[in-house]
């Protein structure tokens, strides 16, 4: 029977064994659809769909490689300037070295003069208590160093503070007032007239020139053990000290803060005295050098920096005394008790009681006078202490 609109086209089988399913029409025969017919080469390939990612380009490593090292090189170079910066602004430079008088000429090397002062400087009265320091007013010189760093070597040489020395006439650098010569305890030259007339003192006994000089006060010195966690000490025997508080047991120990002032500052309870509590000022001296110059301490800011800070905030310098005088001083010590160098004490003869200043050190002059021309003319140094 005729339809209207035309006869109706021949239909194919809608089974599925005759290789023609319902779908045959394109997908079996590799044809694609998509819509607005796209690029092949475009985010979306040639199938149609999101390439992985989700339409965003891969990630471009080589950038992302440069940026990373841009950024560590910038760690690299700021932070080390900004910590020099920040630690030479804390240096308190309060000695001027050009008002001392009559000075000896330019010499081969760095001579330093290095001084512990028993100076009581921030302390309250329940840390003077801790440290055994007491109330004393002012501030004296607990121990004195001369530093010689040179092209043949660095020495360490412990001045005695009872040493018996000519202090020459000198103007006050703070007084004005003229200082007359006389014969004194060399350490009674700080007290008259502080840093200016000690290295007035030690220049004339010695024919150095000292090119730079450091100070620092008891509760300094303490706290930069404490923030380095301590420094450790052996004893051959026990140790103990009303005077300076050092209670020590025979072995080797760790020591706090308070416990190594007390080992620096015995000397009653030595067989040598004096004498022998400087040869203990350059064994903690060295080790610590040795304990801030450890890779735990230098590469661990929580560490190293409230290290600095406690070193560099009670450190007194001269005026000309750069961060990097300091490090050299530093390392030359370091160097010293690394064994490329020498310490030792200024040659003198057995002590004594002078009718006026008591018990004194006196010099061993011909020794003496022979080290200090090997350091004058930065030689060797071949003498050796008694």
């Amino acid at each position: 029977m005729p339809v209207v609109g035309g006869g109706v086209p021949p239909q194919r089988s809608r089974g599925y064994d005759d290789g023609h399913g319902p779908y045959d029409d394109g997908y079996n025969q590799g044809q694609v659809y998509r819509s607005g017919g796209g690029d092949p080469s475009g985010p979306y390939g040639d199938d149609g769909g999101r390439q992985a990612g989700y339409g965003k380009p891969p990630p471009d490593w080589r950038k992302r490689v440069r940026i990373g090292l841009i950024f560590a090189l910038v760690i690299l170079i700021v932070v080390p300037v900004a910590t020099y910066f920040w630690a030479d602004s804390k240096l308190r430079r309060e000695v001027d070295l050009s008002m001392v008088e009559d000075r000896p000429g330019d010499q081969d090397g760095t001579n330093y003069l290095i001084v512990g002062s028993d100076s009581r400087e921030g302390l309250s009265k329940e840390q003077q208590d801790e440290l055994h320091t007491g109330s004393v007013e002012g501030k004296r010189t607990d121990s004195m160093m001369i530093l010689h760093k040179g092209e043949n070597g660095n020495t360490m040489i412990s001045l005695p503070r009872d040493l018996k020395v000519d202090i020459p006439a000198f103007t006050g650098s703070e007084s004005g007032n003229r200082i007359p010569e006389q014969q004194q305890k060399l350490n009674t030259a700080y007290t008259i007239e502080g840093p200016w007339l000690l290295v007035r003192t030690v220049e004339n006994l010695t024919g150095l020139h000292i090119d730079h000089y450091a100070e620092i006060g008891f509760g300094g010195f303490a706290n930069i053990v404490d923030e380095l966690g301590g420094v450790e000490m052996c004893f051959d025997e026990a140790v103990k000290d009303k005077n300076s508080g050092a209670d020590f047991e025979k072995g080797c120990q760790k020591l706090d803060g308070a416990e190594a002032l007390a080992f620096v500052r015995n000397r009653y309870a030595l067989p040598g005295g004096d004498l022998d509590r400087t040869k203990n000022q350059q064994k903690l001296l060295s080790k610590l050098a040795d304990e801030s110059a450890k890779m735990t301490t230098i590469f661990n800011p929580f560490k190293l920096y409230p290290t600095m800070g406690a070193g560099l905030d009670s450190l007194i310098v001269d005026k000309d005394m750069s961060l990097f005088n300091v490090l050299q001083m530093f390392w030359a010590m370091k160097g010293v008790s690394g064994g490329d160098g020498k310490s030792m004490n200024l040659p003198v003869l057995s002590g004594g009681n002078d009718p006026t200043l008591g018990s004194v050190q006196v010099l061993d002059e011909p020794k003496a006078e022979q080290l200090f021309e090997q350091l004058r003319n930065d030689d060797k140094v071949t003498v050796s202490d008694n």
